[in-house]
Order: C-alpha cells, then sequence, then structure tokens
C-alpha cells in the first residue's frame, strides 16, 4: 500500500510543478508575442509560482511525510498568488487604489526638462489599473484569469490533501 502512494504524490508534485511553470509560460508568451507590458502588480502575482515551482521540485525529492508538507506549502503559495490576483482585480476595477508606489504614475512638478528626464523611470511601466487582455472580445484580464487558475490549482491540492489525510503518517 505504501508503494502505491508514494508515486501519486510525486506525480502531483510533478503536476503541480508543470502547472505553475505553465502559468509563468502563459505570462511570458503574453509578454514576448502579444507586446503586454506587465504592471507592477502584474510582475508580483508571478512570484507564488516561482515559490511552487522551487516547492515541488524539493518535494519531489523529500521523504513523503516532508513531501506532504512540501505539498501543503506550495497550495498555500498559489492560494497567496490568488489572493495577490484578487487585489489586481480590484485595483483593475476601480474598487480600491493600488498598494504599490509603482503603480501611481509620475508627476513632473517644477525642475528644468532635464531634472524632469532624469527622474524619469528607466523602463516604462503599465499602470496597474489598465487591464491586460489575452483573448480579444473576452472581457476577462489576465489578472482575472489569474485569480480563477490560481483558485482551482490551490483547490485542486487541497482537495487531494484532504481526500489522502489517511495515508498520512
Amino acid at each position: 500500500m505504501r508503494s502505491m502512494t508514494m508515486p501519486r504524490l510525486r506525480v502531483v508534485l510533478a503536476i503541480c510543478v508543470a502547472a505553475a511553470a505553465a502559468a509563468l509560460g502563459v505570462a511570458f508568451a503574453a509578454e514576448w508575442y502579444e507586446g503586454l507590458v506587465p504592471c507592477a502588480l502584474c510582475l508580483i502575482e508571478r512570484w507564488p509560482y516561482r515559490i511552487a515551482i522551487a516547492l515541488g521540485l524539493v518535494g519531489l525529492v523529500l521523504p513523503r511525510a516532508p513531501a506532504r508538507i512540501a505539498l501543503a506549502l506550495l497550495a498555500l503559495s498559489i492560494l497567496a498568488g490568488a489572493a495577490a490576483a484578487a487585489v489586481h482585480v480590484g485595483v483593475e476595477a476601480g474598487l480600491w487604489p493600488s498598494p504599490l508606489p509603482e503603480c501611481m504614475a509620475p508627476t513632473f512638478s517644477g525642475g528644468s526638462i532635464a531634472q524632469r528626464l532624469a527622474s524619469m523611470p528607466l523602463k516604462p511601466t503599465k499602470p496597474c489599473e489598465d487591464p491586460s487582455y489575452l483573448i480579444p472580445f473576452v472581457p476577462v484580464s489576465l489578472a482575472a484569469m489569474n485569480f480563477f487558475y490560481s483558485l482551482a490549482f490551490a483547490g485542486a491540492i487541497f482537495c487531494y490533501l484532504w481526500r489522502n489525510r489517511r495515508s498520512a503518517p
């Protein structure tokens, strides 16, 4: 019986690594091929996936009990990503202002033109209130897609852990 649950846990961890990598892949592909510019909140939403990949890879080499803990931490990381996406969706909908100062439009007052140019960011940023859409004619922003994906991802992991709680040591 133990040999049956070990591979299943490893398979789930490998699927989680692939699912997190796929989410990052979609984000990078949207940048490269669609020319979408990520805002500061978009960049923060990518960190839970990076953490999930690291936890999943570590969980693949750990014994069973610590691997289950790694999987639970992975789910919590993805759930934190859903929370970040929810904040972003709220900012896009105008429900609240962005909590990040990088999302605010720069204000220029006084000084010479040279001083104003020197105070501009080196890389233009996108306002967090401006949603990006991946699929034409579908009014669901990338932040909203990420929110639903993260919730489903974390929910699936928590369901797996709940279903297999008796096989835990």
